[in-house]
């Protein structure tokens, strides 16, 4: 029947139909609900069990598992705040929407699942909302305007983008962040294919630049009104490790509380085991690049491990070992769903290593160096997306001239 429906309203969307500019929002739907009309069907093309559609439908299936985690965190975190502040006298009283919905479905308890993440859907969700909708205007806009179809590279966009926003980012910044990695980052390159810097990060890098007081600080990766505690990555900056665990505001947390993901911190970022298993997944399927990935760590481990040899009075950082650098902050989250962009990464296989290692490098290096941006992962995959193209065209270049010397 719906198959019958979207055949029966085609013809309006063609060129010379009632609807024609508005195509590529019907094909999108088509194609996403329906297998596409033009296929192959002959031994003339080289052929393969995965296309665009399925690896941007993996990568997506692969990072909700850390969204559905991210959302039982951002739950347990606060609830765990709220239950703390009642049993020594506090109150708990909140307004918006929000907390309007979480009152009526649970009762603020963190040892229960439900309740943790009803807590953490009620933030992520509309971010996700927002994302995927002002994204997907803009997709629809500029494929109306070019005559090309929606592509899904979007989907991928929108989640990763959601993922590394604080669980209590204003929506309208959300908005303005997506907006401006969907059309700056990518759109007015030419589209997907053609943008050479990852659209995630663009829209996430211009927020942080523009409202640097609601990407980071101590208040804002808790959905607590008025709770004030720094993330781990920020304590390993002033204080470091100390006794084999970081002293935050909510307590001790340990390596393994720290690689499960028990800490504050963006909403898709905290577990670095959910994220590994994940960029398994996406390994195995040969979706992402190992070399990236081991390039990527093999550049983070080196220079951890040479700033620990330095040492330093002043900065607790330099002695942080690299284990640490992998669970704190968004290393494990860039190191698997943003590092290994198909698009605006390295293409060669030589290419991938030097392009992963520059990536490791840079971000202990920002880290460690520079004190008022401890988080580097995201800054140090822009600047690598700009030199993946020279690593590309000197590889390329190297084995034609290996060729021409063999005569």
């Amino acid at each position: 029947m719906l198959r019958k429906f979207l055949d029966s309203l085609e013809p309006h969307f063609h060129k010379g139909g009632k609807y024609e500019k508005f195509f590529a929002l019907y094909e999108a739907v088509d194609t996403g609900l329906f297998q596409p009309a033009e296929l192959t069907k002959t031994t003339a093309h080289v052929r393969d069990g995965i296309d665009l559609k399925r690896i941007m439908i993996s990568v997506w299936a692969c990072a909700m598992l850390a969204a559905f985690f991210g959302m039982w965190n951002v739950g347990y975190q606060a609830n765990t705040i709220i239950a703390q502040s009642l049993q020594t006298g506090g109150t708990a009283e909140f307004d918006g929407w929000r907390h309007a919905i979480i009152g009526a479905l649970t009762s603020y308890n963190p040892a229960s699942l439900w309740d943790n993440f009803v807590y953490g859907a009620m933030f992520f969700l509309p971010i996700y909302l927002v994302t995927f909708v002002v994204g997907g205007i803009w997709e629809v806009l500029f494929a109306a305007i070019r005559g090309h179809e929606v592509n899904e590279g979007f989907f991928v966009t929108s989640i990763l983008f959601a993922l590394t926003c604080p669980p209590d980012l204003p929506l309208w910044m959300v908005a303005m962040g997506i907006s401006f990695g969907v059309v700056i980052g990518k759109e007015v390159f030419g589209g997907t294919g053609k943008n050479f810097l990852n659209p995630a990060l663009t829209g996430r890098a211009f927020l942080y630049f523009a409202y640097p007081a609601s990407m980071s600080g101590d208040t804002i990766w808790t959905a607590v009104d008025g709770y004030t505690g720094a993330t781990a990555l920020s304590v390993l900056a002033s204080e470091g490790v100390q006794n084999g665990v970081i002293n935050t505001a909510s307590g001790p947390l340990t390596w393994w509380d720290a690689f499960f993901g028990n800490m504050h911190g963006s909403i898709g970022e905290t577990s670095t085991l959910v994220i590994l298993i994940a960029g398994v997944i996406l390994m195995s399927m040969k979706i992402a690049s190992w070399r990236i990935v081991a390039g990527t760590l093999l550049g983070m481990m080196a220079t951890a491990t040479l700033f620990n040899f330095i040492g330093s009075d002043s900065n607790p950082f330099f002695s942080v070992p690299w284990y640490w650098h992998l669970v704190v902050g968004g290393f494990a989250f860039g190191l698997i769903f943003m590092t290994t962009d198909p698009v605006s990464a390295a293409m060669t296989n030589v290419s991938r290593w030097y392009y992963g290692i520059l990536i490791g490098v840079m971000t202990v290096l920002i880290r460690v160096v520079n004190p008022a941006f401890p988080e580097g992962i995201m800054l140090a995959i822009l600047f690598a997306n700009l030199f993946a193209p020279l690593f590309d065209h000197f590889v390329v270049q190297s084995h034609i001239k290996r060729r021409l010397a063999r005569g």
